[in-house]
C-alpha cells in the first residue's frame, strides 16, 4: 500500500503561520529559557543558591485601613511556634520552617512547599512597632501593623464664615469694654 503524494497548497494572503502540530513542547521551551536566564543570573551574582537553604515567599495581601496596616500570610499547616515576625523601621519581615512530615510508604507526587519561608514588606509611611499585633487561625497569619501618629490622616474642620467678618477680624483684633467693679448700694447690701 502506497501513501499519497501531498502537494503543497498555497496559503492564502495575509494567513498567519502556524504549525499544525508542535515540534517540541512548548512549556519545554520554557524551562530552557529559565534555565539560560537562571545561568545568566548565577554568572552575574557569582554562584547559585545552596539546594535547600534557598527561601520561599508565602502569598500574601496587604491592606490599609485608616489606622493601621493590615498583612495576611497564608501558612497552612504551620505552627505559630515555627514563625518569627521581625519589625525595623518601616520593615516587617516574617521568617518560619515548614518540615517535611514523615510518611509511611512511597511519596508518588508532592505538591506541598517545605523548607524555609521569608516575606518581606516595605511599608509606606512610619509605623508603631511597639503596637504590632499577630493572630495564627485556620492557616492564616493575620499580622496589625498600626500606624504611626505622625503618618496618621487627620481631617481638618471648615468653617463658614461671611466674607466681609472674617477680613474684620483679621485686621482688627476684637476689643471687649473694659469691666468695671461694682458699685455699692447705700445700706450695706
Amino acid at each position: 500500500m502506497s501513501t499519497p503524494a501531498r502537494r503543497h497548497q498555497p496559503q492564502r494572503q495575509g494567513a498567519m503561520d502556524r504549525p499544525r502540530v508542535w515540534a517540541r513542547n512548548p512549556l519545554a521551551e520554557f524551562d530552557d529559557l529559565l534555565n539560560q536566564m537562571g545561568g545568566l543570573l548565577e554568572s552575574t551574582v557569582g554562584g547559585a543558591a545552596v539546594p535547600g537553604l534557598a527561601a520561599w515567599t508565602p502569598a500574601a495581601d496587604v491592606t490599609e485601613g485608616d489606622e493601621a496596616y493590615h498583612v495576611e500570610l497564608e501558612l497552612p499547616g504551620v505552627k505559630r511556634q515555627d514563625i518569627d515576625i521581625e519589625a525595623s523601621g518601616q520593615e516587617l519581615t516574617v521568617t518560619g520552617e515548614i518540615k517535611e512530615r514523615e510518611r509511611k510508604g512511597v511519596l508518588r507526587r508532592g505538591g506541598r512547599r517545605t523548607g524555609r519561608f521569608e516575606y518581606r514588606l516595605l511599608l509606606p509611611s512610619e509605623v508603631n512597632t511597639e503596637g504590632i499585633k499577630a493572630a495564627m487561625s485556620e492557616g492564616v497569619l493575620t499580622i496589625t501593623v498600626p500606624k504611626a501618629e505622625t503618618a496618621k490622616p487627620r481631617h481638618v474642620e471648615i468653617t463658614e464664615s461671611i466674607e466681609g467678618e472674617s477680613r474684620r477680624q483679621q485686621e482688627a483684633p476684637q476689643q471687649q469694654p473694659p469691666q468695671q467693679p461694682p458699685q455699692q448700694q447705700p445700706g450695706g447690701f
